[in-house]
C-alpha cells in the first residue's frame, strides 16, 4: 500500500468513526429528552404493528394519497435504500483502487441499475425543488434550512456520476453501456492525464463521502429525524384511532396539593410515545392543510402544535439533561438550546420559566379543534394530533379552570341536567309523544310487561331535546318497528354519554357520567346498544371498556344497512333526488363506517347518489366535534358553512349525514347560503323511512 493510499485510509476511519460518534451522540441525546416524559403503556399486538409498517412504512399508503408529493417520496425513499449499494462500490473504489464489489457477471447490470436509480433520485430532487420554490405549495416551508436534504441528496447523486467518470478516464476503461452516464462524463473529460483523472476522482469521492457523514449527522437533529422516528412511530401508533386515556384521580395521601395536576401542562408530562411524535413530524404541511379550523381562518394549525411542541421538549431537554441539542457543539454555539453558549444551570432557569400552555402553546389553539382526526388520517407517519391537544385542554380545564364560557355553560348543564341545553331531564322522554303510533318503550315499561328487549336505543341528547334530531329518532324507531325489531330506551334514565365533556377537557365529569351510565347498563342487562349519535357510538365501543363496559355497539345505519340487505326493510317508493352524503368524522374517521350510509341510500329507487370532492376518509368536518356544537364561531370563516359550499358544489338537491350533529351544522349551513328552500338536509334513516314505510306510516301527530 503506498504512502497516499495509507493516508486515505486514516482519513477514511477518523472522519467516518467521528461522523457516526457525531450521530449517536445525537440520537442519545434525543432518547435522553423523550425519557423526560411519562413511560407508555403498550400492547403487544405485533402482527397488526408490522403489517402497519409493511402498509404505511414502505407501502407509502399514507404519501401517496397526495400523487404529487407521493411519487416524488416514493422515488427518493426506494432510490436512497437502493442506492446505497452504489455508494459502498464507491468506497470500496476509493479505498481498494480498481476494485469494485464482488458481483461477478451481475456487475455490470449492477452499475446500470445503479445508474438509473441515481437519475430517479436527481429527478425527484428536481422536482420536489420545483413543488418548494417554483410551484410554492402553501402548506410546504420555504428557506435554506427547509431545502438543505435536497442539496445534501442532489450533492451525493452528483458527485456519484462524476466520480464513477473520473474512475473510467484514470483506469483507463473503454466507455460502456452499463454506465452510459459516468461514460459520456468520462468521454467530456478523455482529455485529462492519469494523474489529473485520479486527483479529481477523490476530490468527488471525499465529496461524496463527507457529504453522506454530514447527512448522516444532519438528519436526527432537523425535521429529517422522520427517517428514523417515523417507522417507530407507526410501529407505537394507537391500534383504536382517537381513542383518549383515562386520567387516574385516585391521589395519595403524600401528594403536595399545590403540585397536582391533571392533564398537561409541561412538556414532560406527556408519555414517551406522544414525544417521538414530535421528533416523527416531516413539516409536511399536510395536517393543517386538511384541518377545518386552520381551513376557515382560524388559529390552529396541528402542524405547529407539533413542531412547537418539539422545538420546547429540545430546549428543555438540554437544559434538564445538561446535554447540547446540537453536534458539533462548535458549529451552533449561537444556536438555541446549545448549552455551549450557556451554563445549565441558567439554561434551565431560562427553559422552566416558558410555560407550554400560554408561551408555546396558546388556549385559542387548542380550543379550535373539532378532534375529527382529518390531521390524523393525513399524516404520513401517524402522528396523533388530537390526543396531543386534548391532554393539553384537560391541564387547562381540570387544573387552570379555563375554558370556554360557551363550552363552559355546555358542560354545567350537563352536569346538571344531562344536557347540554340544561332542560330539565324529566322532559328526556317526551320525544315519544310526536307519533303516540310508534311502539317506544322504555326499559321500566318492558319490564313491567314482563318482556326483554334486543337492542338499547340510546337516542342521545340530540335526539331526546333537539327538535330536528327527534325526527331522526322517530324516524330510526318507526323503522325499527317495521322490521319487527325489540328494542328499549332508557327514557328519563338516560344521561348524556360524556363525548362533550371529555372532548372539551373535563375528564372527571365524563368519568362520572360513565361511571353512572355503566350502573344503569348492568342494572338492565344491556348487550347490543344501538344509537343516531356517532360520539356515542365511539365512545360506547372503544372508551367505555377502560371502565369495565363491553356491549356489541351499533350505529343506526349499520343496523339498517343489515335489515335493508336481509329484506326485513325493502325500499320502494321513488325519491328521484340528486344527493352528497356528508361523513360524521366519528363515524368515519373513527371507525371506518363509510359504506353502510351509502349502500341504504344507493337501495332507494331514483336517488342519485354524487360525492363531495372532499368525501370519505378525506372528508370535512361540519365543525361540531370537540365541543365547538355548543360554541360560536366567530373566528374566521364557518366551518359548517364551508362544508355546506363543498355540498353545493355537487349540485344536489339533497344533502344527507348519518349524524345529528351533522345534520344540524349542515342545515344552518344551507340557511346562512340561503339555499334551504332548493336543498334539503335529511339523515339516512328519514330517507329511507320515505322510501319504506307508506304516508300513512310517516305522519307524526
Amino acid at each position: 500500500m503506498n504512502t497516499l493510499l495509507l493516508i486515505n485510509w486514516l482519513a477514511f476511519i477518523a472522519i467516518t468513526g467521528y461522523g457516526i460518534y457525531l450521530f449517536a451522540k445525537v440520537i442519545a441525546t434525543r432518547v435522553s429528552y423523550i425519557k423526560l416524559g411519562q413511560k407508555s403503556e403498550f400492547d403487544r399486538a405485533f402482527k397488526e404493528r408490522f403489517r402497519r409498517i409493511g402498509k404505511i412504512v414502505f407501502g407509502q399508503s399514507k404519501l401517496l394519497k397526495d400523487k404529487k408529493s407521493g411519487t416524488i417520496h416514493v422515488m427518493m425513499f426506494y432510490g436512497f435504500l437502493l442506492v446505497q449499494f452504489g455508494a459502498i462500490d464507491m468506497f470500496v473504489k476509493g479505498l481498494a483502487p480498481g476494485s469494485h464489489l464482488p458481483f461477478g457477471l451481475f456487475y455490470p447490470g449492477f452499475t446500470f441499475f445503479q445508474e438509473l436509480v441515481t437519475l430517479m433520485i436527481l429527478v425527484a430532487v428536481v422536482w420536489a425543488f420545483y413543488r418548494r420554490y417554483i410551484e410554492k405549495l402553501v402548506r410546504l416551508k420555504r428557506g435554506f434550512k427547509a431545502g438543505l436534504v435536497l442539496l445534501f441528496i442532489g450533492t451525493l447523486m452528483l458527485s456519484v456520476l462524476l466520480g464513477n467518470g473520473m474512475a473510467i478516464v484514470w483506469h483507463g476503461e473503454g466507455l460502456t453501456w452499463t454506465e452510459p452516464v459516468a461514460s459520456l462524463i468520462a468521454s467530456l473529460f478523455s482529455w485529462l492525464p492519469e494523474t489529473g483523472a485520479a486527483v479529481l476522482f477523490y476530490v468527488f469521492w471525499w465529496i461524496h463521502t463527507i457529504t453522506i457523514l454530514a447527512f448522516l449527522v444532519y438528519v436526527p437533529q432537523s425535521k429529517h429525524a422522520h427517517l428514523i422516528a417515523a417507522p417507530i412511530n407507526v410501529f407505537l401508533s394507537k391500534r383504536v384511532p382517537g381513542k383518549l386515556k383515562p386520567i387516574n384521580f385516585d391521589i395519595g395521601e403524600e401528594e403536595d396539593e399545590d403540585e397536582i395536576s391533571f392533564g398537561v401542562g409541561k412538556v414532560e408530562d406527556f408519555e414517551q410515545h406522544q414525544m417521538i411524535d414530535f421528533y416523527a413530524c416531516v413539516e409536511c404541511g399536510r395536517c393543517t392543510d386538511v384541518c377545518p379550523a386552520s381551513g376557515t381562518g382560524k388559529m390552529l394549525s396541528p402542524m405547529d402544535i407539533m413542531i412547537k411542541t418539539r422545538d420546547h421538549l429540545t430546549k428543555k431537554g438540554a437544559a434538564v439533561t445538561g446535554k447540547s441539542a446540537w453536534v458539533p457543539e462548535y458549529a451552533f454555539s449561537k444556536t438555541e438550546g446549545n448549552l455551549a453558549a450557556a451554563g445549565a444551570g441558567e439554561a434551565a432557569a431560562g427553559v422552566e420559566s416558558v410555560s407550554l400552555i400560554g408561551d408555546v402553546i396558546t388556549q385559542e389553539e387548542l380550543e379550535g379543534c373539532t378532534t375529527c382526526r382529518a390531521c390524523e388520517e393525513a399524516c404520513p407517519v401517524m402522528n396523533e394530533h388530537v390526543g396531543t391537544i386534548i391532554d393539553m385542554r384537560r391541564y387547562l380545564v381540570m387544573t387552570e379552570g379555563k375554558m370556554d364560557q360557551d363550552a363552559q355553560r355546555a358542560v354545567m348543564n350537563i352536569e346538571r341536567q344531562g344536557n347540554p341545553w340544561g332542560l330539565s331531564k324529566k322532559d328526556r322522554v317526551k320525544w315519544r309523544d310526536q307519533d303516540e303510533d310508534a311502539y317506544i318503550p322504555t326499559v321500566k315499561e318492558l319490564k313491567k310487561e314482563d318482556k326483554d328487549f334486543e337492542y338499547l336505543f340510546w337516542v342521545s341528547s340530540m335526539g331526546s331535546f333537539d327538535n330536528r334530531s327527534q325526527k331522526i329518532a322517530l324516524a330510526f324507531a318507526k323503522l325499527m318497528n317495521q322490521a319487527g325489531i325489540s328494542f328499549a330506551i332508557l327514557g328519563n334514565k338516560e344521561q348524556n354519554s360524556g363525548d362533550t365533556a371529555r372532548r372539551i377537557g373535563n375528564e372527571f365529569l365524563f368519568q362520572e357520567i360513565a361511571e353512572k351510565n355503566i350502573k344503569e347498563f348492568e342494572k338492565h342487562d344491556v348487550k347490543k346498544i344501538v344509537t343516531i349519535d356517532p360520539h356515542a357510538y365511539n365512545i360506547f365501543k372503544n372508551e367505555y371498556p377502560d371502565f369495565g363496559f363491553e356491549a356489541e355497539v351499533y350505529h343506526h345505519t349499520q343496523l339498517l344497512y343489515d335489515l335493508v340487505m336481509n329484506g326485513q326493510l325493502k325500499p320502494q317508493r321513488e325519491i328521484n333526488q340528486k344527493l352528497t352524503y356528508h361523513d360524521s368524522c366519528y363515524l368515519g374517521r373513527y371507525n371506518g363506517v363509510y359504506d353502510p350510509p351509502r349502500e341504504i341510500l344507493k337501495s332507494i329507487p331514483g336517488l342519485e347518489l354524487v360525492e363531495m370532492d372532499r368525501s370519505r376518509e378525506n372528508g370535512m368536518c361540519c365543525g361540531a366535534g370537540g365541543g365547538l356544537m355548543w360554541t360560536e364561531d366567530t373566528t374566521g370563516n364557518r366551518i359548517n358553512v364551508a362544508r355546506t359550499e363543498q355540498a353545493m358544489e355537487t349540485e344536489s338537491t339533497m344533502i344527507s349525514s348519518a349524524c345529528p350533529f351533522c345534520l344540524t351544522m349542515l342545515s344552518d349551513g344551507t340557511k346562512a347560503k340561503e339555499v334551504e328552500e332548493d336543498i334539503s338536509t335529511m339523515d339516512v334513516a328519514e330517507i329511507l323511512a320515505l322510501s319504506v314505510l307508506t304516508e300513512d306510516e310517516q305522519k307524526t301527530a
